[in-house]
C-alpha cells in the first residue's frame, strides 16, 4: 500500500492519477486530500486557523495511516511525500516508524529560506541569459532575503522559476491544467475546489512553510529512506536534497536522480513505471 502525501501545500496529487496508472500494478495507491484541499475542501469547506498547522496535519496523516493499516489489514505502508509534503511526511515517519515499510521523498525541501534564496538567484541568471527583461525586473523587485518575503513575492519567484524551467517549462499550463480538466476521476466542481484550495491553503500556511528546516528534525530514520529527485530541479533544489540524503542514517537508503522525463511536459506520453535509462541512482 502506498500513501501519497501531496505538496503545495494545497495541491492534491490525485490530479496525476491518469499518468501514474502503472503504479497500480504494484500498489494500492491512496491519495489523501488534506484539510482545505481538493475533495476534502469540497466536502468540509475551508478549515479554521487552528486546524491549519503542520503539526495538526502530521497528526492527521498518522490517523490516516492507522486507518489504512486496520481497514486493509496490512502491517505496514509505504509513505510517499512530495515537495511540501516533506514537511508532513518526515515527522510522520520519525514519530511512527511502526506504521511504515519505507519513506520515499520526491522534490525534497530542506531549508525553505535557503532554497528560495538560491532559486531566485538561479532564475535571475536564466532570465538574464535569455534577455527576458520583464522577468528580470520582476525578480529584482523582490527582496534578496526570502525571510522578508510576503506571499505575493514568493508567488513571483515560483511563477518565473517554473515558467523558465529548462526541463519542464510552464508545467502548470502544460501538465497540471490539462490533467485537472480532463481527469476522468474529477468533475468540474472537483477541479474548481482543487484550484480554490491550492491558492487558499498556500497563502494561509505561507509563514509556516517558509520557516521549515528539515535538519531541525534530525537525519536519523528507523525505516528505509528513499529519495527520488529531479537531477536539475529548479523549484526544490537538487544540491541540498542530495546533501541531506548523504547525512541520512537509516536501515537502508537509496537516491535516484531523474533526468529529462517526457511525462513532465506531455501528459499523453507513456506513464512512468520502471526507472528510466536516464535515471542515476546509488544506495547503501
Amino acid at each position: 500500500m502506498l500513501l501519497v502525501v501531496h505538496g503545495g501545500p494545497g495541491s492534491p496529487y490525485s490530479v496525476f492519477t491518469p499518468v501514474l496508472r502503472a503504479w497500480e500494478k504494484e500498489f494500492t495507491v491512496v491519495h489523501w486530500d488534506r484539510r482545505g484541499c481538493g475533495r476534502t475542501r469540497r466536502r468540509n469547506g475551508h478549515p479554521g486557523a487552528d486546524e491549519l498547522t503542520f503539526d495538526r496535519l502530521v497528526e492527521d496523516g498518522i490517523e490516516v495511516a492507522e486507518y489504512l493499516r486496520d481497514h486493509f489489514r496490512t502491517p505496514k505502508i509505504v509513505l510517499l511525500a512530495g515537495s511540501m509534503g516533506t514537511i508532513i511526511g518526515l515527522p510522520m515517519a520519525q514519530r511512527r516508524p511502526d506504521l511504515f515499510a519505507a519513506y520515499v521523498g520526491t522534490d525534497f525541501y530542506v531549508n525553505m529560506v535557503d532554497n528560495e534564496r538560491v532559486g531566485r538567484r538561479d532564475t535571475l541568471d536564466r532570465l538574464r541569459a535569455a534577455g527576458n527583461r520583464r522577468g528580470v525586473a520582476a525578480l529584482e523587485g523582490i527582496d534578496e532575503d526570502p525571510a522578508r518575503w510576503d506571499f505575493a513575492q514568493w508567488t513571483t519567484r515560483m511563477r518565473w522559476s517554473m515558467g523558465t524551467d529548462p526541463v519542464s517549462p510552464n508545467m502548470v499550463v502544460k501538465l497540471i491544467m490539462p490533467l485537472l480538466l480532463r481527469n476522468p476521476d474529477y468533475s468540474l466542481v472537483d477541479a474548481l475546489h482543487w484550484l480554490k484550495g491550492f491558492g487558499a491553503i498556500n497563502q494561509a500556511m505561507f509563514e509556516q512553510f517558509m520557516a521549515f528546516d528539515a535538519r531541525s528534525l534530525g537525519t536519523r530514520f528507523e525505516v528505509p529512506f528513499h529519495l527520488v529527485q529531479g537531477a536539475s530541479d529548479v523549484v526544490t533544489l537538487t544540491g541540498p536534497a542530495v546533501e541531506f540524503f548523504d547525512d541520512v542514517e537509516a536501515p537502508a537508503k537509496k537516491l535516484v536522480l531523474v533526468g529529462d522525463a517526457p511525462w513532465a511536459t506531455n501528459p499523453t506520453a507513456p506513464p512512468p513505471g520502471r526507472p528510466r535509462a536516464d535515471a542515476w541512482s546509488r544506495s547503501t
